[in-house]
């Protein structure tokens, strides 16, 4: 898939998931999120690069600078990912991130500990973390899950989980879904309500 493409991909991604949203031309030129991830993905594949790691990391300074979310250069993340607002979000260096994953602002995806290797959060497809969620650990949290506003979220949850308290507990959704671009009624996706 080209570039271009995927940017599309990203552009129908916000104009999906934000209401507020007006058009294509307003996406590409002000959402902060937006101009985040395409960053990423550039110091993501310089970070693959042999030599590149320092140019990668200060790229990562860099977007966050511009943007006030800070992902770390080794994080992988899938297609058709969606920070809505952006402020404040923390990606860390050993997070996977499905497609189709949508965050709130706040929400760090950090580590638990010191120690080299897997340290960060998988969070599956179509996963949905509510403003100011923190998902901590190398856990999984299951495919379409969704973690409620201000959530720690420290143990792994299975797929179609609500996670929310602190420490957060799973729960199995209400209603069936999936986060496709033809499903109308996406009001249970909202993570206030699991507060």
């Amino acid at each position: 898939m080209s570039v271009l493409s995927r940017m599309r991909e990203d552009v129908a991604a916000a104009r999906r998931h934000d209401p507020a949203a007006r058009g294509a031309a307003e996406i590409v030129l002000s959402y902060s999120g937006l101009h985040a991830i395409w960053l990423h993905r550039v110091a993501h594949r310089w970070w693959r690069s042999p030599g590149l790691k320092l140019p990668a990391r200060m790229l990562s300074q860099f977007a966050r600078f511009l943007t006030g979310i800070e992902i770390h250069p080794g994080a992988r993340i899938g297609r058709r990912f969606f920070i809505d607002h952006g402020m404040g979000v923390v990606i860390g260096e050993t997070a996977v991130v499905g497609d189709d994953v949508m965050l709130y602002h706040g929400v760090t995806l950090g580590g638990k500990s010191r120690g080299r290797g897997k340290r960060h959060p998988t969070l599956r497809d179509g996963v949905v973390v509510g403003a100011g969620a923190q998902v901590l650990g190398d856990i999984v949290i299951g495919a379409r899950s969704v973690v409620g506003a201000n959530a720690v979220v420290v143990k792994s949850a299975p797929s179609d989980s609500v996670l929310v308290g602190i420490p957060a507990q799973a729960r199995q959704q209400d209603a069936p879904h999936h986060l496709s671009q033809t499903h109308a009624d996406e009001t249970w996706l909202d993570p206030g309500i699991y507060i």
